[in-house]
């Protein structure tokens, strides 16, 4: 049964990966972005709350999922260009531990934090859809975007729509 829902999940993934347009989906109203506390890789502690004012990016994600493989690239490719520019950037690594996402970042390197939702606590109150799904908060804490499926995060077009919001 468990294998069975594994491989289910598998399939709707990669349905929603090939299906994923390149397009960053503008979330309407005003839906204030559910707070959360996770502790990174490196042992560092990350409010949601504490990044008020800047442009946040969430990336749900995990080392099994192929598009989220495909993906971290481009992610830290918009980091190092974003950085400076009241962005920040979070992963956040679905049930699995630091050893794990230890060997992937060998093969997968990422520069932005990586923080670690161990028991899916954080997931239960965002409406993630699918691996890889990422929000964009605005400086106002509200959802302004969201993307379900893998996206090159260094095109022209998903830069400008996140630099006009941190501004």
């Amino acid at each position: 049964m468990k294998c069975r829902l594994v491989l289910l999940l598998v399939g709707l993934l990669l349905q929603q990966a090939l299906l994923a347009d390149q397009t960053l989906t503008a979330i309407p109203g005003r839906v204030i972005a559910p707070d959360f506390e996770l502790v990174d890789t490196e042992g560092a502690m990350h409010r949601l709350s504490d990044y008020r004012g800047k442009t946040v990016i969430i990336n749900f994600w995990t080392t099994w999922c192929p598009p989220c493989r495909e993906e971290i690239p481009s992610m830290n490719r918009a980091w190092a260009e974003l950085g400076d520019e009241n962005v920040v950037m979070l992963g956040i690594n679905m049930g699995e531990d630091e050893d794990t996402i230890f060997v992937f970042t060998a093969d997968y390197p990422a520069d932005f934090p990586l923080l670690l939702d161990r028991d899916g606590a954080v997931i239960a109150h965002w409406p993630v859809k699918g691996l890889p799904t990422t929000y964009v908060v605005a400086p106002d804490g509200t959802l302004a975007y969201r993307a379900i499926g893998g996206r090159e995060w260094d095109e022209p077009a998903f830069m400008e729509q996140i630099r006009a919001l941190a501004k």
